[in-house]
C-alpha cells in the first residue's frame, strides 16, 4: 500500500478535486492509505476472521464448546503477542481479543455455543445505529474516526462542507450495510444451528467491510482535500515566533 503522506493544508472550499490529475491521484492515494490505517488493512481483516473461523471449525468437528472457546481465545492472544513482538500497533488485535472474550464468557454463562456470536452481533447492530444516528445529527461517525488520521480533526464540520457531505454519505453507507448484515444474522441466530450461523457469520466478515471501505474511498476521493490543522497551527506558531524575534530586534536597534 502507499504510505500515508501528510495532507497539505488547504483553504476552505467545497469545490471537487480533479482539476489537476496529479493532485487528484495523490489525494486518492492518501485516502486509500488512510482508510487501511484506520481500519487495520489486510492484516486487521485476517485478525478479525481467524478466531471466529477457528471456533466454528472446531465446533463443527467435535461439538465441544470448551475446546472451541479455548482455541479462539488462544489464537486471539497469539495474534496480540505477534504484534507486540514486532512492535506493531495492537489496537485492532486487542479489539479482537475483547470481542472473543465477551463471546466466550457469554457462551459459557448460557451453555449455548451459539451465544459465542451474540455479543459481536449486538455490537454490529449498535454500530449500525451509531453510524446512522451520528449522520442524522450532523456529526458523522466516519468523520470522527478519520479526521485525526487525515490531520484535519473536526475542521470538516464548519470549514469544509464538501468533506462533511462525503463523511455523511460514507457513514450512511456503513450504517445501512451493517443493518443489512444484521438482517441476515439475527434470524439465523433464532432459526439456524450453531455451525450454520457460524459459517454464515464468518463468510460475512470481510465482504460487507470491503464494500463499506470502497464506498468510503469513493466518496472521499471526490471530496475536497482535508484541511491540515496541525500544519496551520505550526505555521501560526512560526509566524508568532518570527514576530517576536522582529520585535526584539527592533528594540535592540
Amino acid at each position: 500500500m502507499t504510505s500515508i503522506d501528510k495532507p497539505a493544508a488547504t483553504t476552505d472550499t467545497n469545490a471537487p478535486q480533479g482539476t489537476d490529475p496529479q493532485t487528484d491521484a495523490e489525494t486518492r492515494a492518501v485516502t486509500e492509505a488512510a482508510l487501511f490505517e484506520a481500519f487495520g488493512g489486510v492484516r486487521g481483516m485476517v485478525e478479525t476472521v481467524v478466531p471466529g473461523l477457528l471456533f466454528v471449525t472446531i465446533f463443527t468437528i467435535n461439538k465441544d464448546l470448551h475446546a472451541s472457546a479455548i482455541a479462539a481465545v488462544a489464537v486471539s492472544l497469539l495474534l496480540v503477542a505477534v504484534r507486540l513482538i514486532r512492535r506493531d500497533t495492537v489496537k485492532h488485535a486487542f479489539s479482537g481479543v475483547f470481542g472473543v472474550a465477551f463471546g466466550v464468557v457469554f457462551a459459557m454463562m448460557t451453555g449455548e455455543a451459539k451465544d459465542f456470536y451474540l455479543p459481536g452481533m449486538l455490537y454490529t447492530l449498535g454500530l449500525a445505529v451509531a453510524y446512522i444516528g451520528t449522520s442524522i445529527a450532523g456529526v458523522p461517525l466516519i468523520g470522527l474516526i478519520l479526521g485525526p488520521v487525515f490531520k484535519e480533526n473536526l475542521s470538516w464540520r464548519t470549514r469544509n462542507p464538501g468533506r462533511k457531505s462525503a463523511y455523511t454519505k460514507a457513514s450512511y453507507a456503513w450504517g445501512f450495510i451493517l443493518l443489512a448484515k444484521c438482517a441476515i444474522l439475527f434470524p439465523l441466530y433464532w432459526w439456524a444451528d450453531t455451525t450454520q450461523l457460524g459459517w454464515v457469520l464468518v463468510s460475512l466478515k470481510i465482504p460487507p467491510f470491503l464494500l463499506a471501505v470502497y464506498l468510503t474511498w469513493v466518496f472521499l476521493a471526490k471530496a475536497p482535500a482535508p484541511i491540515d490543522v496541525f500544519a496551520e497551527m505550526e505555521a501560526e506558531e512560526e509566524a508568532e515566533r518570527a514576530a517576536k524575534a522582529a520585535e526584539r530586534a527592533s528594540r535592540e536597534q
